[in-house]
């Protein structure tokens, strides 16, 4: 098909550069939103048609518009980098393009071409430069997604019409950053679970994040900061932490370390810096696999030793050690309880290609501006 335009729509009374300034200085994550977003409609009859970049504002949508009673929605999460030369960067922009239309087929919704995915990215952060942070550690974090917008409650087939957002808002870390981050405390889940065999696991929806809210609770009720979830047939094979993909690091004597992440099996998310992880480590002289862990044996190989680092990784994050474990049925420290060197090396050289501060050797980088 064409390329899709979009028509520009400049905001009239951009936020005051000393207001915007003052949210850079520190950048809640998701907490503060640019001058202008992204719109796109699609409809039986047209397909995408109506492209705009225009003001941040709100929707006027009708109470009996589907996506508020049925929930079919997608949304994607990634980053803009100012990078040390002072070039505005994407990482792997292409990839969420795919992912967001696997979600797309996954949830009866239509797809979007990848090259106006990614042109759609490309015009908000170019108009909005402005707001991408200086600050080591921080970016700008782009929210693409996708409601069903079909006035009416009959549920018997997808909806006839749909509207695509981009938002974009300067973030930090979302667990904070520096040359160390802390290491998380995690909950194991035993009373829910993420996904299930079949189910939405493997597609970037809401309802698996609103799902997951009771656990989150849980974990914080025991002095966790996030939750591990379990596979919902055996409640035994690790699969996520909260909305991230989990890397096990094992440390084996007169040997090359190794990391290890579940496999995709369905129901887990398959992560885009995840992916990327697998394939830094071995340049690095680290080796990298799928497999599947146990909590057993999660347990068991820390009291052995052979099991030294686990950490989780994500955009919103990048990447998150996990320092203690605890359950209904006890816990267990996972090394020293705090950030191993796998895990610090592995976070400075990704880190290190997304600011432009370490050679790109897999193209990943999609430079705007």
């Amino acid at each position: 098909m064409a390329l899709i335009d979009f028509e520009i729509l400049p905001v009239r009374e951009p936020v005051p550069e000393r207001d915007r300034e003052a949210i850079l200085a520190e950048p809640a994550f998701g907490q503060s939103f640019t001058d202008h977003m992204i719109t796109l409609r699609w409809s039986a009859e047209k397909g995408w048609h109506d492209g705009r970049l225009e003001p941040y504002g709100p929707f006027t949508l009708d109470p009996a518009t589907s996506v508020f009673h049925y929930g079919q929605e997608l949304f994607e999460g990634m980053k803009a980098y100012r990078q040390d030369s002072g070039s505005i960067v994407l990482f792997r922009p292409q990839e969420n393009a795919a992912r967001f239309n696997a979600s797309a087929r996954r949830m009866a919704m239509p797809e979007l071409p990848e090259e106006t995915f990614v042109r759609a990215l490309e015009l908000l952060v170019t108009q909005d430069r402005d707001w991408v942070p200086t600050e080591p550690g921080t970016s700008l974090y782009l929210r693409p997604f996708l409601i069903a917008t079909q006035r009416g409650l009959g549920f018997t087939h997808p909806s006839d019409s749909y509207l695509f957002c981009v938002i974009a808002s300067p973030s930090a870390a979302y667990f904070g950053g520096g040359a160390k981050p802390r290491a998380l405390t995690v909950w194991l889940s035993e009373d829910y679970t993420r996904a299930a065999p079949g189910g939405t696991g493997a597609a970037k929806v809401g309802g698996n994040y609103g799902g997951s809210l009771v656990a989150s609770r849980q974990a914080t009720d025991q002095g966790c900061d996030q939750v591990v979830w379990l596979d919902s047939a055996e409640r035994t094979w690790v699969e996520e932490m909260g909305g991230m993909n989990l890397f096990f690091v094992h440390t084996p004597r007169n040997s090359r370390p190794r990391i290890m992440t579940p496999a995709l099996t369905g129901t887990l998310l398959p992560g885009i810096t995840r992916d990327s992880l697998l394939r830094l480590a071995p340049t690095l002289g680290i080796g990298a696999e799928e497999g599947r862990i146990s909590t057993g044996q999660w347990r068991a190989e820390c009291a052995s030793g052979e099991l030294t680092e686990v950490f989780a990784c994500g955009t919103a994050a990048v990447m998150a050690p996990v320092g203690t474990v605890r359950g209904v049925h006890g816990g267990w420290t996972v090394g020293d309880g705090e950030p191993g060197p796998i895990t610090l090396c592995l976070r400075d050289e990704l880190l290190g290609i997304q600011y432009g501060l370490r050679p790109d050797p897999f193209g990943w980088i999609h430079k705007v501006c």
